[in-house]
């Protein structure tokens, strides 16, 4: 059995796990950030004790299985997960947030089954995964730089062609786009472009801003 006083300190100690993932997804601005971190972490780290304290209440008198409860987290928050993953255009985001979420629910399963150290280990590597491999990624790219624009404009004959010329001319290739329209009187063009070497996405969005008709354009940030 885990007596109150522990199941409190883990209890605890699951929500600042979790916080500190959560954290980070939400000083990025994903889409399940602070809150939902730590309920995860916190949820899955009650129902092991809870797992473990129902099992001791049987012990002997049953064949249940104290990791049955557990096993549910596992497999249930992939729905969560799923609901961290959009769709913008050509464009997929939240995996890296949606994959961040079951391993929060794994922290919080190692934290009430009282594997401590690794629970905080994993924290700490995932922490470090998800501000170091973006970097490293972007510093060993091979190629030409790949970014995805959402554009928002007025729609008007010629302004798709009048945005490729713009790009065109500053040899940047466009790779995929979708057209949606956002109200009656404008369009929302996600862009997927590749840029030439040494040239900095800023410019090419300094460039587009320049066109008429357009009113705003943003540059999506990766996962």
């Amino acid at each position: 059995m885990i007596d109150d006083t522990t199941t409190v300190i883990r209890l605890i100690l699951s929500v600042l796990l979790g916080g500190v993932i959560g954290f980070e997804r939400q000083h990025r601005k994903k889409t399940a950030g602070l809150k939902t971190h730590v309920l995860v972490c916190l949820g899955s780290c009650l129902v092991t004790v809870l797992s473990i304290n129902l099992y001791a209440n049987v012990q002997g008198l049953t064949n249940a299985d104290p990791a049955r409860l557990a096993a549910q987290v596992v497999s249930g928050i992939g729905f969560l997960g799923a609901g961290a993953i959009i769709k913008e255009g050509p464009t997929i985001r939240g995996l890296t947030t949606a994959a961040s979420l079951w391993v929060v629910a794994s922290v919080g399963l190692a934290v009430g089954a009282g594997a401590i150290v690794g629970a905080v280990a994993t924290t700490i590597l995932v922490v470090l995964s998800l501000e170091l491999l973006p970097k490293i990624d972007k510093l060993y790219r091979r190629g030409p730089a790949v970014s995805n624009l959402v554009v928002r404009s007025v729609e008007r004959p010629g302004q798709i062609g009048r945005l490729g010329a713009c790009l065109g001319a500053m040899g940047v290739t466009i790779t995929q786009i979708n057209i949606e329209d956002a109200e009656s009187s404008t369009i929302t063009i996600f862009l997927t472009v590749k840029l030439p070497e040494g040239l900095a996405i800023e410019r090419v969005i300094t460039e587009m801003t320049a066109v008429e008709g357009i009113l705003s354009i943003e540059k999506e940030a990766t996962e």
